[in-house]
């Protein structure tokens, strides 16, 4: 994780929230991520191409299997709204969520967590926060699936059934493995894992 430097724009008489800090900074630079989670900042850098090229990949599984279409969608980089301190919110790198998402706008561009069924996380530099802080981020939203590609230790990981703290079950998958993801998220999905973990490898 890195945080840029930021100025701080405001007047004296003003209280400064988390959450402005955060606006300030990707409004100084963009194409950073900026979220809230247990009432500190993680500041995450623009994503690589295989990053980027690894959720475009990741996407078709579930389109294909019916998700973005009737009762959910697959969308990347939305806000969920965290119940773990009064500003806190995350912005996942890929969800299926109910297709009402709209109507559940908690603040901050961040929604309710019963809407989603999944979350997913590709790692980058700061892959501690995606295996750690968020596990037990996402359990507290009672978020059902949490998916973690783990570029870091070349592992798929599939947690469900939240508690506090963390998920009852967590299984790390290697390459070679097919896994079918629960059907709470509303389908059949399988996902192949080396070739995951393959395409969010930077080439060359």
């Amino acid at each position: 994780m890195s945080a840029a430097a930021v100025e701080q724009p405001f007047h004296d008489d003003e209280p400064v929230t988390l959450t402005a800090i955060a606006d300030e900074i990707m409004e100084r630079h963009p194409g950073y991520r900026v979220e809230i989670i247990g009432g500190y900042l993680l500041v995450t850098p623009a994503p690589d191409v295989a990053h980027a090229r690894a959720l475009t990949k990741l996407m078709r599984p579930f389109i294909d299997a019916g998700l973005d279409d009737g009762e959910t969608e697959v969308l990347q980089g939305i806000g969920l709204w965290l119940p773990t301190d009064s500003e806190d919110y995350a912005i996942p790198d890929l969800v299926v969520v109910d297709a009402d998402v709209e109507d559940h706008l908690v603040e901050n561009n961040a929604y309710d967590p019963v809407c989603f069924r999944l979350v997913l996380e590709v790692t980058s530099k700061n892959w501690k926060n995606d295996l750690k802080t968020k596990v037990a981020a996402y359990a507290e939203a009672r978020i059902p699936v949490y998916v973690i590609v783990d570029r870091k230790h070349s592992r798929l990981h599939v947690l469900t059934d939240p508690v506090d703290g963390g998920y009852e079950n967590h299984r790390p998958h290697a390459p070679g493995e097919l896994v079918t993801l629960p059907d709470s998220i509303g389908a059949k999905v399988t996902l192949d894992v080396e070739q995951i973990l393959r395409t969010a490898q930077k080439k060359g």
